[in-house]
């Protein structure tokens, strides 16, 4: 019989606009092994790959965005329903990732949450709800976002439920376990048992049994198949023992009942689940604060003057809104008027709040101070930073690290290999222990199922990755993915750019000196520079700040030299000293003096004369950030070496390498050349990280093997790059670093546990001891420390939160 073929795939394609660059895709589609056979159509914008394998599709985009191209896909995170362990995580991702137009899929146990990549013209989200049902699960689509209240009610709805069943089943198990322990004489003491662990296992449990149910259905198993089998070995085989006691009797043995077992492991279990999810809930303490900053309603300024209440959703770009004392700011917009200290220490990291006037920024979910202003709507939606760091974090909390695939592998194969592990304890016990072989080795099939949990496995890497890219968020340090996370704690070597990185990104006079300084002369050279285009004449202007308005007359720019103009009846001249020779204008030893010890420090020196001589020299330079400094001290300190590379001139670059403590540079460097630089270092065997903000620095960034972006950069650098330092200053960076190796250690220490707890617990279940010492783990114990196993990770990831 001949196997069917493979269904082909349509890939929408973007920028694809000659046939030079669909030769370019089809050649990289080429280099694709997972593709039997593909085609470019330049007319339609698309390609055609019939894929051969499962990975195809994603190998096949990801191809064509290496090239510099585009896919057009959907990218979703998703709430999934009824998950319970890790083993259930595997399956909900792999159904996912076998549908037709599924690019990647991964699932977030711990946030149960999937994010998932797809072509649109293949299949709709629908259809991957369709997809998880049929294997037990479901997906909640309803939402648009996170912030939906049918979801967030929902949620509630599940913790206060799973609370009272926890609540209730302790509450019935307690008198069981006294009456099993210390009262087995009283009368009817099998019955009341049974009476009250009924409720307990096949009401308060009933999920398990519902849910291993699903799964037996589909030919899979999790979790809930562990404890349902378990406990109604235990439940079954007691109320076997009390409705017939003499089968037990004509073999001359006692018919033990174990309600207080089935019940405590139940009642465990719920505890354990309970404190499972409420730990849960603190990892993704960050997404909830960063939502929360969000306003649900904004005043809006109509054209005649008066206000009106709207919901932030109804916002549009181009409204004018207002923002009172001590409201957040609803979208991102400029200031039309008025002014008011801006709190945006949840966005940037950094606590002083920051004074805006007219024409300045604002950004959604930062808090207006004392003052008010009125803004105009610039970004709305989805738009806005806050909605693109919420976006962001999400997606990183939700990617996987490279370990938890191995994590993954083991997860997918763990309950039936238990399930195995339990039926040769069972086999073990009944033909080689004797004549109560039957009921122990029953009692250690329970417990080595009852201990056995994939959940630790599950939650070591998700909750320290949610946790650890929280933090970062809190702190202004965006994180895009889990791999970034995990690779910095490697980094031997830091590559910075110097403009906008290092330094300020723009011109400002950092020196004056005066012959004879006045407050005429100053409003003098304001007025002529406000009249001048050239880039360092602002920088002169905001150093002066002056108010007083004096009319400019006769204005002329000297190209390469500066610019004069007549004010108060007098010629004044603004520019380089070629300027003041060219119109034979005197000029003193001191200013001489000042200027050549400014230009040794590669500051570009701004002469200020009248038609007679000059009257001040100012210095310009690109200014170190006040953190730079510092940011790179540490980083030498934590055994980094620092590299700065620059377009700009030897004499340049050396002043600032000097000043911010680098001493290794490169000036002259072109945006090619900066890609070169780092991939020699990878050959010598370095670990790189790339730091820039520009156009110019994202080729380098996509070569390094951690690329990160100032946040007050171009959008492109911030597009490539693996981390976002939002604030834009560098300290953040060593910061990075110490939080990669602190949620990287807790990710080892975490699954350490779990490997350790089941290579340990499942053996002591299963009766290794026995033979030593006569001891037999009580399933009651077993079902306590199947729950401290999953408490105890999520706790420890937690502890990424109080570390400095």
């Amino acid at each position: 019989m001949s196997k069917e073929p493979a269904t082909p795939i349509y890939l929408p394609l973007e920028g694809v606009e000659s046939e030079h660059c669909a030769l370019i895709v089809d050649r990289g589609l080429q280099q694709v092994s997972a593709v039997t056979s593909h085609k470019v159509e330049l007319n339609n914008q698309r390609a055609i790959i019939t894929p051969a394998r499962q990975e195809a599709l994603a190998d096949a985009v990801k191809a064509i965005r290496d090239l510099g191209y585009g896919v057009t896909t959907i990218k979703k995170t998703i709430p999934v329903l009824q998950m319970s362990c890790a083993a259930c995580a595997v399956s909900v991702e792999s159904i996912l990732q076998a549908q037709p137009g599924v690019v990647t899929a991964h699932v977030n146990f711990a946030a149960s949450t999937v994010a998932v990549e797809y072509l649109p013209n293949q299949l709709k989200v629908e259809d991957l709800k369709k997809a998880v049902q049929s294997i037990g699960y479901d997906l909640f689509i309803d939402a648009t976002s996170p912030q939906d209240s049918t979801l967030e009610e929902l949620q509630q709805q599940k913790f206060q439920s799973l609370k009272r069943k926890t609540i209730l089943a302790i509450a019935l198990s307690i008198p069981v376990v006294l009456i099993g322990m210390f009262f087995m004489d009283l009368p009817y003491a099998n019955e009341i048992m049974w009476v009250l662990s009924t409720p307990v296992v096949l009401w308060l449990g009933r999920d398990f049994f519902l849910n291993a149910w699903k799964q037996a259905r589909h030919r899979s198993a999790n979790m809930d198949t562990l404890v349902a089998l378990s406990t109604s070995v235990a439940y079954g085989f007691s109320v076997f023992n009390t409705l017939f006691p003499e089968y037990w009797h004509e073999r001359g043995l006692h018919g033990h009942v174990y309600f207080e077992a089935a019940s405590v492991v139940i009642a465990f279990i719920l505890l354990g689940k309970y404190l499972e999810e409420k730990a849960k809930g603190n990892t993704s303490s960050a997404i909830k604060k960063l939502i929360g900053l969000q306003p649900r309603v904004v005043t809006m300024v109509q054209t005649d003057g008066s206000t009106q209440t709207i919901g932030v959703e109804q916002v549009q770009k181009g409204q004018t809104l207002l923002a009172k004392p001590g409201e957040k700011i609803a979208v991102d917009g400029m200031v039309t008027s008025g002014e008011s200290y801006v709190d945006e220490s949840m966005l940037s990291g950094e606590p002083v709040p920051v004074l805006k006037t007219e024409n300045q920024e604002v950004f959604a979910g930062s808090i207006n101070q004392k003052g008010s202003f009125m803004y105009r709507a610039e970004k709305v939606g989805s738009e806005t930073l806050l909605a693109q760091i919420i976006r962001m974090v999400q997606e990183a909390q939700g990617s996987k690290a490279p370990v938890q695939k191995l994590v993954d592998k083991i997860a997918a194969i763990f309950v039936p290999v238990v399930i195995l592990t339990s039926l040769l304890t069972f086999g073990a016990w009944y033909w080689l222990g004797g004549e109560h072989g039957f009921t122990q080795g029953l009692m250690a099939m329970v417990t080595v199922l009852v201990i056995a949990c994939p959940c630790a496995l599950g939650l070591a890497t998700p909750t320290a990755i949610m946790v650890g890219v929280g933090k970062g968020a809190e702190q202004g340090i965006l994180i895009k993915d889990a791999e970034s996370l995990e690779v910095a704690r490697h980094l031997t070597t830091v590559v910075l750019d110097k403009t906008g990185t290092i330094t300020e990104g723009k011109p400002a006079v950092t020196d004056s000196f005066w012959l004879e300084e006045s407050a005429l002369l100053k409003d003098v050279l304001y007025n002529l520079e406000l009249h001048s285009e050239h880039p360092l004449a602002d920088a002169v202007v905001h150093f002066l700040d002056r108010s007083k308005s004096i009319p400019v007359t006769n204005f002329d720019s000297i190209t390469g030299m500066g610019a004069k103009g007549v004010l108060l009846g007098t010629t004044y001249f603004i520019g380089n000293e070629q300027l003041l020779q060219k119109h034979g204008i005197s000029t003193t030893q001191a200013l001489k003096d000042k200027s050549k010890a400014w230009s040794q420090e590669a500051k570009t020196v701004v002469w200020f004369a009248n038609s007679v001589e000059a009257l001040a020299v100012l210095a310009i330079a690109d200014q170190i950030k006040p953190g730079s400094r510092e940011a790179i001290r540490q980083l030498q300190q934590q055994g980094i070496r620092v590299y700065m590379l620059t377009g700009d001139q030897e004499v340049t670059a050396r002043a600032v390498a000097e000043a911010a403590g680098i001493t290794q540079f490169k000036a002259g460097v072109l945006p090619e050349q900066k890609a070169a630089f780092i991939q020699q270092l990878q050959q010598d065997g370095q670990k790189v990280a790339m730091v820039g903000d520009g156009i110019n620095d994202s080729t380098a960034l996509a070569k390094a093997d951690v690329s990160i972006a100032m946040g007050k950069g171009s959008d492109i650098a911030m597009d490539v790059a693996k981390i976002t330092i939002i604030s834009s200053d560098l300290t953040k960076i060593p910061h990075a670093i110490r939080l990669s190796k602190q949620t990287v250690a807790a990710i080892r220490q975490n699954l350490f546990w779990a490997f350790i707890y089941n290579i340990i617990g499942i053996p002591i279940a299963a009766g290794i001891l026995y033979p030593v010492n006569g001891f037999l783990l009580d399933p009651m114990l077993a079902g306590a420390a199947m729950a401290l196993s999953s408490v105890s990770v999520v706790s420890n990831s937690l502890r990424i939160k109080w570390m400095k």
